[in-house]
């Protein structure tokens, strides 16, 4: 099977994305050390973990950034998460902007949709087999 194994965010300002990716998800983000391009290494859980999922990086935005309104033109990744209320309280108050209120999946989840500090639109999910 061909399976994602890694996802990029790109980002206007890689300091600024860090912080918030780190403030809303506690995702541990370093700067890799490497001269021939700027990479920030993204851990969604410990090396160890055996929870599915995973990691990623943080890259400068090569081109111009999102416009408001513009259709998706990219992968939207989604981060399943215990409380999407308490996740969604953390986005904003770290600068995140609505894309997609929260909704119901009937019999399955809650699923809502932001903008990070950068535009970049991704999910929170959270499973509950009683929305409706």
């Amino acid at each position: 099977m061909n399976r994602i194994v890694h996802f990029e965010i790109q980002a206007d300002d890689l300091p600024r994305a860090a912080e918030f990716y780190r403030t809303v998800f506690g995702w541990e983000i370093t700067k890799w050390d490497n001269p021939s391009m700027e990479y920030w290494m993204i851990m969604t859980a410990p090396k160890e973990s055996k929870e599915p999922g995973i990691n990623g990086g943080l890259l400068p935005r090569k081109g111009p950034s999102p416009v408001e309104g513009q259709c998706v033109n990219a992968f939207v990744c989604t981060v399943q998460v215990d409380n999407i209320d308490e996740t969604i309280v953390a986005i904003e108050k770290a600068g995140g902007t609505l894309a997609l209120p929260k909704f119901s999946i009937a019999g399955m989840a809650w699923q809502a949709y932001y903008k990070d500090t950068e535009g970049n639109i991704f999910g929170v999910h959270q499973m509950d087999p009683s929305a409706k």
